[in-house]
């Protein structure tokens, strides 16, 4: 089985407050993006794999031994128990421990419900990491879907998106992939009309997409929540995202904000750079995606 785990981007980001289990309180309308995606394949274990052969002329060799601080391109790791076998590819390094790549977590949760048979996974990260896209996410959704479907699990969306939260705040919204207003952390999710806009996939949609990720850029969402401050603390903040959505897409531009930006931008003044460049460019509205570095446009088409 294999998938292509899209990306997101997010129309407006209020920090509302922060909260005392440490988190913050946010509200995001989290739009999918088509045109940026991995490529996931998930199989049974004694299953013949369709990707492999074309990642390991692409990417490979994997090498038997990573000196400390390298990064390979293609790395394979087997879990302790034999179940999970993975093989990530990325063209500038995978730089974390594939067991701990969330297609891992997202198989082990099922397993430890439904215990599972074993399985392999092959991922081709193209999507930036640290960009605010949620490429990881996506993964992470898309793996539950596939290995519910793969496994005939039974599993509908509400239910497949309750396990997506315990991944990440972010996970829920791409067992959806349409248009949802987040809040709490981003996992609360609601439905949101939004057809004005086409998502990299085509159509006769008003507007379009336009996704760009500065090179050499990862933001921390960290540092970005690092000095902010959130909307309950300020004595005039910014219009409401609902209120500012419903202004129509070609007045965002003076009223619907992503708070991240104050002071993502201060820290990475090059990510402000290409915000401006996309309005020179004719961009009806430009805005940083989640906690950055990825900016978007929408044009008029």
């Amino acid at each position: 089985m294999i998938r292509y785990p899209n990306v997101k981007i997010n129309l407006g980001l209020s920090v509302l407050k922060k909260r005392e289990d440490g988190f913050h309180d946010i509200e995001t309308l989290f739009v999918p993006y088509f045109g940026i995606h991995d490529t996931l394949e998930i199989i049974p274990g004694d299953s013949f794999s369709e990707t492999s052969a074309a990642l390991f002329a692409k990417y490979g060799p994997i090498p038997e031994t990573v000196p400390e601080g390298y990064s390979p391109n293609l790395c394979q790791a087997i879990s302790e128990n034999g179940k999970v076998m993975i093989t990530i590819a990325k063209s500038d390094g995978v730089g974390w421990n594939p067991l701990k790549d969330l297609t891992v977590k997202a198989y082990s949760i099922l397993d430890e419900e439904f215990n599972l048979p074993p399985v392999k996974i092959y991922l081709e990260k193209t999507s930036p990491v640290g960009a605010g896209l949620g490429g990881g996410s996506s993964d992470a959704a898309f793996a539950l879907r596939m290995i519910s479907e793969l496994f005939s699990l039974g599993l509908d969306e509400n239910e497949l998106a309750k396990r997506a939260a315990t991944l990440g705040s972010d996970c829920p919204v791409f067992i959806y992939n349409r248009p949802m207003i987040g809040k709490g952390r981003g996992e609360i999710l609601s439905a949101y009309d939004l057809d004005s806009i086409d998502y990299g996939q085509g159509g006769s949609a008003e507007y379009e997409l336009t996704v760009l990720t500065p090179e050499g850029i990862a933001v921390s969402t960290a540092d970005a929540y690092r000095g902010i401050t959130p909307r309950e603390r300020m004595e005039n903040p910014p219009m409401p995202l609902m209120e500012a959505l419903g202004k129509g897409v070609g007045q965002w531009k003076d009223c619907l904000v992503n708070d991240f930006e104050t002071t993502v931008f201060d820290k990475y003044p090059g990510i402000r750079s290409i915000k401006e460049s996309l309005y020179e460019s004719g961009a009806v509205y430009a805005s940083m995606s989640g906690s950055g570095s990825s900016v978007f446009a929408i044009y008029r088409k």
